[in-house]
């Protein structure tokens, strides 16, 4: 355990804080036993490492809140908005009105703040907090700025479903609806609008959504529409506590490769397991069916068509779109064959990524192809068949969770791999 620190009388805390070290003032500014008027005094230190001691210390005073929310210094407001999330749960409604006024209005100036970084800081630090004033969590989810907008419509207790309708309705920032879609819960009310906006990204989040509550006529139309969207099968495939209609309809609909998963459930009732059964059995023994399914072809064994492929390279059509499309209509060979030659990755190493079901290993891939991350997503879900809590998802809008370094190691430990294989 550190030592303890001696307490300060208050005429060696005012001669620290006169000091000409900066250092020194800093260490003061942290100390928790000052008068709350040597905090003050410090708050508007020259020096803005000083400044940032005192928005992080929970012990000064709250007439240091509004002054340190428009500190020239962005840091300094960012410790601020940090520091005044951790200790806002304490703050009681009924007591210290003043400390707590001091701190909303402090945390309305953050909400507006010009730079992103600032407002990103006090949506990150805000988005689990219950007490948060709902007018600042409001404010910060209609934030243009994905990557301010995002962690409160994903996490925060604060915003009610009116409020999510409202905002899905009016255009949320890029990534909103997916981060609605992933809340813990999702209320009827909510996943009807988000499946009204026809997002098929989002949509897809609701669907592989445990605690989102989609009424049944909802979800049958979906069903309906997943046969010209394939990223909505897998979810579906997936889903619990399925009706004997929804799960007889999906048994036709599906595609083969999805299909030969959701045979395998078995959390449907006897009558329905057996209507499955039955469907299964005349789509893949060859007998009709109510749909004819999207048919998979096989990365693994199949060779991709590289003519094709290095033509559409030459002619500046080798793009996410194309791969996107290839995708969706379970193109695969075509697919991994692209993502390869964009890559600069040999098709025995995409092969044996491919064989691992590796979500790191598929979106370093994708990444190193120079695709965006939501056709990491679709790769994972559509070509690696990763499973749904698995998949890994984009962060701010569509930036990549992943390093760099680690993707190129990943890219460079399946390659010694293959080779390996192949020797």
């Amino acid at each position: 355990m550190p030592a303890a620190v001696a307490p300060l009388t208050y005429e060696q805390a005012r001669e620290m804080a006169a000091s000409r070290d900066k250092s020194v003032r800093e260490q003061l500014a942290k100390r928790a036993d000052l008068p709350p008027e040597i905090l003050y005094y410090l708050a508007e230190d020259d020096t803005a490492s000083v400044r940032r001691a005192v928005a992080g210390n929970a012990a000064a005073p709250h007439q240091t809140h509004m002054k340190l929310a428009q500190d020239s210094d962005s840091n300094v407001r960012c410790d601020l908005a940090a520091k005044i999330s951790r200790v806002l749960p304490d703050l009681a409604p009924d007591e210290q009105d003043k400390i707590r006024q001091s701190a909303n209005d402090a945390l309305r100036a953050l909400a507006r703040d010009q730079i992103v970084a600032v407002r990103q800081a006090l949506a990150e630090a805000l988005k689990d907090v219950a007490g948060a004033p709902p007018d600042v969590i409001k404010t910060l989810a209609r934030d243009a700025e994905s990557a301010v907008a995002m962690p409160v419509l994903q996490y925060s207790p604060v915003l009610s479903d009116e409020d999510l309708i409202e905002i899905i309705r009016s255009g949320p920032a890029a990534g909103g609806l997916n981060a609605i879609a992933r809340r813990k819960t999702v209320g009827e009310k909510v996943s009807d609008a988000i499946a009204a906006t026809n997002d098929s990204s989002a949509v897809a989040d609701l669907l592989g959504n445990k605690g989102a509550q989609i009424r049944e006529e909802t979800l049958d139309r979906l069903i309906d529409q997943s046969a010209d969207v394939a990223l909505w099968q897998a979810p579906l495939a997936t889903r619990p506590k399925l009706s004997p209609g929804a799960a007889t309809k999906l048994a036709h609909m599906l595609a083969d490769n999805v299909l030969q998963m959701f045979s395998r459930r078995t959390d449907l009732d006897p009558k329905t397991a057996a209507a499955v059964k039955d469907a299964v059995h005349q789509r893949l023994g060859g007998g009709a069916t109510a749909k004819k399914p999207m048919m998979a072809t096989d990365p693994m064994r199949d060779d991709p068509p590289f003519e094709l492929i290095n033509g559409m390279y030459a002619a500046g059509r080798l793009n996410a779109a194309a791969i996107d499309k290839a995708l969706q209509s379970n193109d695969f060979p075509f697919a991994l064959g692209a993502l390869c030659m964009l890559a600069e990755v040999d098709l025995k190493t995409g092969r044996r990524i491919l064989s691992e079901k590796n979500a790191k290993a598929m979106t370093s891939l994708v990444w190193k192809a120079g695709m965006p991350m939501k056709t990491a997503v679709l790769a994972q879900q559509r070509l690696a068949g990763v499973a749904p809590a698995e998949v890994i998802k984009p962060i701010l809008g569509d930036a990549y969770p992943l390093g760099d370094d680690e993707m190129l190691w990943q890219i460079e430990f399946y390659a010694k791999l293959a080779a390996a294989q192949h020797d």
